[in-house]
């Protein structure tokens, strides 16, 4: 018994000097490599991005290839444009959209929003597009006063991030396209909300 007695606490001792020893040290800092009973993958031939290296895989010796044409770096300005972010310098919403209206811009903005708007929208920005007849009853009318006064760039944020029920369209939508699709959204609008007196002459007497 007095055998097992001391085979026990040396073995108890032993545990408490092991584990004092690694979990003592937690959060203490070291120039020294941890010890790793898996490492895994954790050490392995790799090569630094856009260096030089004898891999042959690429005729002008780097390891990587070069961003592509368009390629926005995380430390660029691009978030302080108001035509990128709907946003103004001292971070209010844009009043009116940053690109001219033009034709084209009111046409490619209808076929955008025929694409990703209509099917809850509708044609027509009423809100009852195809997906009212599937149960979703919460889609907003563009032609509500509440939607009328906010300002291009709200919506162009809206666009871009979605709001409530409305999912994200900034990846599906480039800037130039958000905007389009706004004009597109205002010409709706003045087309329910207008009145015959705003219609110019020439264009009046080709109305029915």
């Amino acid at each position: 018994m007095r055998k097992f007695l001391v085979y026990f606490f040396s073995f108890w001792a032993l545990t408490v000097v092991v584990g004092l020893s690694v979990l003592g040290l937690r959060g203490s800092t070291s120039r020294k490599p941890p010890l790793e009973v898996f490492p895994d993958m954790d050490h392995q031939p790799k090569l630094r991005p856009q260096t030089v290296t004898k891999f042959a895989g690429f005729a002008d010796g780097l390891s990587s290839r070069l961003p592509v044409a368009g390629t926005i770096s995380r430390d660029s300005a691009w978030e302080l444009n108001s035509f990128n972010t709907g946003k103004t310098e001292d971070g209010g919403w844009v009043d009116a959209m940053p690109v001219p209206v033009t034709h084209e811009l009111v046409k490619r903005g209808r076929e955008r929003y025929d694409i990703y708007c209509t099917p809850c929208h509708g044609a027509a920005g009423d809100g009852n597009g195809v997906t009212t007849q599937f149960g979703m009853a919460a889609v907003a009318k563009l032609h509500d006063e509440r939607l009328i006064k906010m300002s291009d760039g709200e919506i162009f944020n809206t666009i871009t991030l979605g709001k409530n029920l409305m999912g994200p369209y900034g990846e599906k939508l480039d800037p130039k396209d958000r905007w389009a699709v706004i004009s597109y959204v205002r010409a709706l609008q003045l087309s329910r909300l207008g009145k015959k007196e705003e219609i110019p002459d020439a264009v009046q007497a080709n109305l029915k």
